[in-house]
């Protein structure tokens, strides 16, 4: 269990500081990317290659985030000059044929055999006690920081809203959510025992669930209307329960953290490397799209036009949006071959970027926060329908991916429905489409 939410830990990470390029190049600057992977492809490859030959990680690295913010200069030299639709084209065919490169390309890449064997960072490393202590100690900073950050947006929501009214609504919004999944596992006990017993066909188990499914989600959509009606101060109740769940699941991972890293092994080295990483590159990123550079971006996004008018060059801004976003997904790419220890271009799909844009579109385009929320989401999603749909749906393992996706596509649709900004975005913000 513990080597399990470690490397779910590490996924989540990944994904996480992949989609924060993505949302440094659409949710700031309204850059529509359907090619993203190839950045990750090229971070990836280029990593382990360079160590292969002897090169330290460090530096390989930093390679790999450079060539990536190289393969970002080229498309954007090449299509940025024109309009939306062509840069979403062009991306998508730029990851394909990187991804192609990598493939046949034997003698660099060596194709579909792909590459293992490299180096790995902190794979031979063996601490002492005190070495573990300032492991833990150093998760405990980052992690500590987050709920720093978190209770400062607690207090920001809480500021204008009256104490009491907001602890109650919490708690309403507390049964409200405990009841939906009381009823969604006796719905799962109910399904998981008639596929047991076989007392309905397939085809009649699955039209039961579907309905049982519709059915429940519409009387819990009409008491969420009917909560949001009546509850003066609703959201304020909302946040604190959404604070208050992260915080327990927060410190749960947390302890299961800390213990791997006492009983040290590779992954959980790679676990606090990735975390320290991705708390510095969020940091880094949230000082950047509040400086002067960052509002730039915004303006952009909002009517390149007025940029221009204002004497701004926006062709450079964008450029450079392009740029950073693909060197972060190069990152990310590293760690991506670390943890699966053999990257060949299989891995390299183009769903990867479109998990990219769940993870963004979910939290919310235009903040960083939201993404590290949507990452978290998405992948608490995956691990569940994984462990708990296969017992339930009568599908065989290969329909039930299939449908596994279409239901996350379904949850997006009902999302943009009712909150086309995100979880934790702004409508006036939103881009896509205008």
């Amino acid at each position: 269990m513990e080597g399990y939410i470690v490397q779910l830990i590490i996924f989540t990470a990944t994904y996480a500081l992949f989609s924060l390029g993505l949302n440094l190049q659409w949710g700031f600057t309204g850059l529509i990317n359907f090619g993203h992977v190839a950045f990750m492809t090229v971070g990836a490859y280029t990593t382990v290659l360079l160590t292969l030959t002897g090169i330290p990680l460090p530096i390989a690295v930093l390679a790999g985030a450079a060539l990536a913010a190289l393969l970002g200069l080229l498309i954007g030299f090449s299509t940025l000059r024109l309009r939306e639709d062509y840069l979403a084209i062009v991306t998508i065919g730029v990851s394909e044929v990187v991804r192609l490169v990598a493939l046949n390309e034997e003698w660099l890449t060596r194709g579909a055999r792909g590459v293992y064997g490299y180096p790995l960072p902190l794979d031979k490393f063996n601490p002492n006690a005190f070495t573990r202590g300032g492991m833990i100690a150093l998760l405990t900073v980052v992690v500590g920081l987050a709920y720093w950050k978190l209770w400062q947006w607690v207090q920001q929501r809480l500021k204008t809203v009256s104490r009491p009214a907001a602890i109650r609504n919490a708690l309403v919004w507390g049964g409200y959510m405990g009841s939906l999944v009381l009823l969604l596992g006796g719905v799962g006990v109910v399904m998981q025992q008639l596929k047991l017993s076989r007392a309905l066909s397939p085809e009649l188990l699955g039209l039961g669930l579907l309905i049982a499914l519709v059915g429940l989600g519409w009387v819990y959509i009409a008491i969420a209307k009917t909560l949001v009606a009546r509850l003066s101060e609703w959201a304020a109740g909302l946040a604190l329960f959404s604070v208050s769940l992260c915080s327990i699941l927060g410190l749960w991972m947390y302890s299961i953290g800390a213990n791997a890293l006492y009983n040290y092994s590779y992954k959980a080295g790679l676990m606090l490397l990735l975390v320290v990483v991705l708390a510095i590159l969020f940091s880094l990123l949230e000082w950047l799209v509040r400086s002067p550079w960052g509002r730039v971006l915004k303006a952009i996004r909002e009517d390149e036009e007025v940029a221009k008018a204002l004497g701004k060059n926006v062709f450079w801004y964008k450029l450079q949006s392009l740029m950073l976003g693909g060197a972060i997904a190069g990152i990310a790419g590293a760690f991506y071959a670390w943890q699966l220890t053999f990257i060949n271009p299989d891995g390299f799909i183009p769903l990867i970027t479109f998990q990219a844009w769940t993870i963004v579109v979910l939290g919310g385009a235009g903040n960083n926060v939201g993404t590290l929320l949507g990452g978290t989401i998405f992948w608490a999603y995956n691990t569940l329908t994984r462990f708990v749909l296969k017992d339930i749906v009568p599908l065989d393992d290969a329909r039930l991916g299939a449908f596994r996706v279409m239901i996350i596509g379904l949850i997006l649709i009902v999302v943009m429905m009712w909150r086309p900004q995100g979880i934790l975005g702004k409508k006036e913000e939103l881009t896509l489409g205008r």
